[in-house]
């Protein structure tokens, strides 16, 4: 099993700039030993904040962006275009005003069959990573304890042997494409990022709770030779017992 450590900080903003330092962090290391980095990003408002960090001038001149390579951890099944897009999110908070290759960026196409989107991202995947994973995935939760787009209950919690599935989430009417949890469990970090009190009783629950993976999904996530980094705002990590 691998690493897991919790670092609590003040507000979104801070949870921005903890990630923010921690990714440039890995992405140096990984630039200096192999010339190139992968990071998986996530939709959400908190990672909307480190994206448009990362983008300002301050950080951005800190980042080999000509030796990244983007990928997504899930999609909505809409176009580029639509404002649900993890992509579209992606593209105007940071994508669309770094000097990254366009070609180095990789997303899910959630304009088409779901399906055929899932199987062609881990075409991708495969060819890419074989039987390793990416650098970093960044991740969120949902108040259900869901991440990426693995959802309670869903089909795609099933799933053992492809990086990426289509996924019917019924509470939503809605396919959603994602990375799998075993697909996740290969990376060499993982950054969860959550913030709000809304989600603190979910947190304690997640984290000091029983094991409960099929309804709370984001306890799949445990990369056996990597380390998930919890990164809390004070609202979000209040219930969390500090003595366990």
């Amino acid at each position: 099993m691998g690493k897991r450590s919790i670092r609590i900080v003040a507000d979104p903003a801070a949870i921005a700039d903890a990630a923010a330092e921690k990714i440039i962090s890995l992405a140096d290391a990984a630039i200096s030993e192999r010339g190139k980095f992968s990071i998986a990003l996530s939709g959400g408002s908190t990672p909307k904040t480190l994206f448009s960090l990362l983008a300002t001038d301050v950080y951005s001149r800190r980042v080999g962006w000509k030796n990244w390579q983007i990928y997504f951890g899930d999609e909505r099944c809409v176009p580029p275009e639509h404002p649900d897009s993890n992509f579209r999110m992606a593209s105007e908070a940071m994508l669309n005003h770094v000097a990254i290759p366009a070609e180095n960026i990789h997303r899910m196409k959630g304009e088409i069959d779901p399906q055929q989107s899932a199987v062609e991202y881990g075409r991708l995947l495969k060819q890419n990573f074989g039987d390793g994973g990416l650098e970093v995935i960044l991740l969120g939760m949902g108040d259900d304890g869901h991440t990426a787009s693995l959802f309670p209950h869903t089909a795609a919690l099933e799933e053992t042997h492809h990086r990426c599935v289509a996924n019917y989430v019924e509470k939503l009417n809605a396919w959603r494409i994602t990375m799998s949890a075993p697909f996740i469990n290969r990376a060499a970090q993982v950054i969860i990022m959550v913030s709000g009190a809304a989600k603190a009783a979910r947190i304690q629950q997640v984290l000091n709770g029983p094991p409960d993976p099929k309804t709370l999904p984001i306890q799949m996530v445990a990369p056996a030779n990597g380390e998930v980094l919890w990164v809390l705002d004070k609202p979000a990590a209040a219930e969390l017992d500090r003595s366990r």
